[in-house]
């Protein structure tokens, strides 16, 4: 029998992410979450249940006992590194933990330990200080998942929910670098990945693509920029002749309206802020961020850490209930199973 078990990160454990973990568990009848190990420490897990008064029982296990336990306790994975962690006071000292907590959730994967790979949120700030040297989690997870292998996958971002997909092409970078870092290639490559993995993991036979244009109206023939016609534009021939269904570049102000949506599958905005802003006030509480591109599954709630709120009992649960069901529905799909 296939494992259908999910490896949940802590996350960095002065954030929200244990308390999101505890309020899963306990309304895992109610939203129908699938079975999950959290991968941290159950004393700090605990101590976060006790200060928001919340009587979960939890069980430190291996893998192998985890999902036949899950409906009586919530399942723990111990790391060697233990926080010490203050709900809402990051400290450096817990970065140890973050890092082993994502290393041995990806070896867990790749091990078929878990289905899939669901990240709380970390703090990249936290990190730094503490030495870490990549970029995000995100790049992380990528050169994680190359070792071993002649090349590292290029991760694409895709934030879901069930009425709008999108997919930024570029991302974290100052918008008057997008024009020069835009290129005809990194759309391609972009659109490449979002169709094999809306294929093999959302079991999408067809996947619609739709690109946005880069400027007002899509360049307005030239007029208000020539990259539409000179980028975009050529990337959507190149995914067609790929066999792939992309259609644009359209004008973004039109494209996110429910009828605009019934006609594609993900949008793919050109920069940050284009494909963001409509899923977020579509979908701001449910929206799920998907990791494409590499060799296992991986989700995460789409928001921060949120340190402000954390241990006050008011962090809402539902991108991480949503990442968790989403990333079994994933799972399933790619072992050929009816989503």
């Amino acid at each position: 029998m296939p494992r259908r078990l999910l490896a949940l990160t802590q996350g960095d454990p002065a954030g929200i992410g244990p308390e999101l973990a505890l309020a899963a568990w306990r309304q895992r009848e109610e939203r129908a979450i699938p079975p999950f190990a959290y991968l941290g420490d159950s004393a700090t897990l605990s101590a976060r249940a006790e200060g928001l008064g919340l009587s979960v029982p939890l069980r430190s296990v291996g893998w192998d006992e985890a999902e036949t336990c899950f409906g009586t306790a919530l399942p723990v994975i111990e790391l060697d590194n233990r926080a010490q962690a203050q709900a809402g006071l990051p400290d450096p000292a817990n970065a140890a933990g973050v890092i082993e907590a994502i290393e041995r959730g990806v070896e867990a994967v790749e091990a078929g330990q878990a289905a899939a790979l669901v990240t709380n949120p970390i703090a990249k700030s936290v990190l730094y200080a503490a030495g870490f040297q990549h970029p995000g989690h995100t790049e992380f997870l990528a050169e994680l998942a190359g070792r071993g292998r002649n090349t590292t996958p290029r991760p694409v971002m895709m934030i879901w929910s069930e009425e709008l997909a999108v997919i930024p092409v570029t991302i974290h970078i100052p918008l008057e670098a997008v024009p020069e870092q835009l290129t005809t290639e990194l759309i391609v490559e972009t659109g490449r990945i979002a169709a094999a993995d809306l294929q093999r993991r959302f079991g999408v036979v067809r996947p619609r693509l739709a690109l946005c244009g880069l400027n007002p109206h899509a360049g307005e023939g030239g007029a208000l920029g020539k990259q539409d016609a000179a980028v975009v534009a050529p990337a959507i021939e190149q995914l067609r002749a790929l066999g792939i269904e992309a259609s644009g570049p359209y004008p973004a102000d039109t494209l996110f309206h429910a009828r605009a949506r019934a006609g594609y599958d993900v949008a793919l905005g050109m920069y940050h802020d284009q494909a963001l802003i409509p899923i977020k006030t579509i979908a701001f509480d449910e929206g799920v961020n998907v990791t494409l591109g590499l060799p296992f599954i991986r989700t995460s709630p789409d928001h921060g850490t949120a340190f402000d709120i954390a241990g006050k009992g008011i962090a809402r649960p539902d991108s991480l209930c949503a990442a968790l069901r989403l990333a079994a529905r994933m799972a399933a799909a790619e072992r050929g199973e009816k989503a």
